[in-house]
């Protein structure tokens, strides 16, 4: 099969990224295999989305970083959708918020198109469109989400701040990364305000419970068409332990990674959340999971795969790649 990697911008993508592994694992089981920036694709005048694509060499390499290299040192090749079988939108629209608006919405924009024209788009550009903020979370059962409000007026959060025993977590609905996101109690009465307007700057914010579990950290869990990915019965997970000091368990906010393990809460969430996600066509998801909570859904570009894979001993990429290769099959 052919399968294009549209992400953000090709020369800062880094070997320890989860889509490095899996454009990897495609190219070693013999798939042609681009990259293609979310700035390279084109509409072409015979109707076609197009991608002004690197196309991987066609050697053998021994790691990440020297098969990265030789992808980022390739000329770029007009290609179109007629020679593609999957197109798979790993870029996070949340990295263009500020430097790039342009780019938030073309992934999508050009995958629906291309979803139109008979390719295999993952994930489902429709389902990204429904999941393309934090309010997203809201479709799912209120019991197995924190309390939560979203709003941009401050009289919200203040009475919000109150309920909660003056202890929440504020963040922007649009971001990623562990980008602006506050906890707040009576030490920061004097910047409540000002914080609350750094963030309502950039659009609306997210006022949620604080849960104390988060002190020991949060699981990543990856689900594949709504169920937990499994290779030789091992889950693809990990434990996020936050440093000293820190709130945000995002391993490039510096939290540490740890093995991690199914337990009852993750198997209860999972069935309330996973039908809606197999639904919207979200073949690949990463659930952020604090105690019995469901923090986050990330659909874009969940990372923390090389991670699961190094803890478990099994190779997940090798899980991943295999599906697509059946969903490919199916789609002929």
């Amino acid at each position: 099969m052919t399968i294009t990697f549209v992400v953000n911008q090709v020369r800062k993508e880094l070997a320890g990224y989860t889509t490095t592994a899996l454009a990897l694992e495609a190219h070693r089981r013999g798939h042609t295999v681009y990259y293609a920036g979310v700035g390279d694709l084109v509409y072409l005048s015979d109707g076609r989305v197009g991608a002004h694509s690197r196309k991987v060499p066609d050697r053998e390499f021994r790691s990440r970083h020297t098969f990265l290299e030789a992808v980022v040192a390739e000329e770029k090749q007009l290609t179109n959708s007629k020679d593609w079988d999957v197109i798979w939108l790993r870029n996070d629209p949340a990295a263009d918020l500020e430097k790039r608006p342009w780019a938030q919405d073309a992934g999508v924009l050009f995958g629906q198109l291309a979803q139109q024209q008979g390719i295999l788009v993952l994930n489902n550009p429709d389902g990204l469109i429904k999941a393309s903020n934090k309010m997203y979370l809201q479709y799912f059962p209120e019991s197995v989400r924190p309390q939560t409000i979203i709003t941009r007026n401050m009289a919200d959060v203040e009475a919000f701040y109150r309920d909660q025993h003056h202890r929440i977590i504020l963040k922007p609905l649009k971001g990623s990364g562990g980008k602006n996101v506050f906890l707040i109690d009576k030490k920061d009465d004097k910047n409540r305000k000002q914080i609350v307007e750094a963030i309502c700057r950039d659009g609306f914010a997210i006022a949620q419970e604080y849960l104390p579990a988060a002190k020991k950290g949060d699981i990543r869990l990856f689900l594949m068409d709504g169920e937990p990915l499994l290779k030789e019965g091992k889950v693809a997970a990990i434990k996020r332990v936050q440093q000293v000091g820190e709130i945000r368990s995002n391993i490039h906010q510096g939290a540490k990674a740890k093995k991690a393990a199914m337990n009852t809460e993750m198997t209860r969430i999972v069935a309330s959340v996973g039908p809606l996600l197999r639904q919207d066509g979200i073949f690949l998801a990463g659930l952020d999971i604090v105690g019995d909570k469901l923090m986050e859904i990330n659909v874009f570009s969940p990372g923390g795969l090389i991670h699961a894979s190094e803890f478990q001993r099994v190779d997940f990429m090798d899980e991943v790649i295999s599906a697509i290769e059946k969903k490919v099959a199916d789609n002929r």
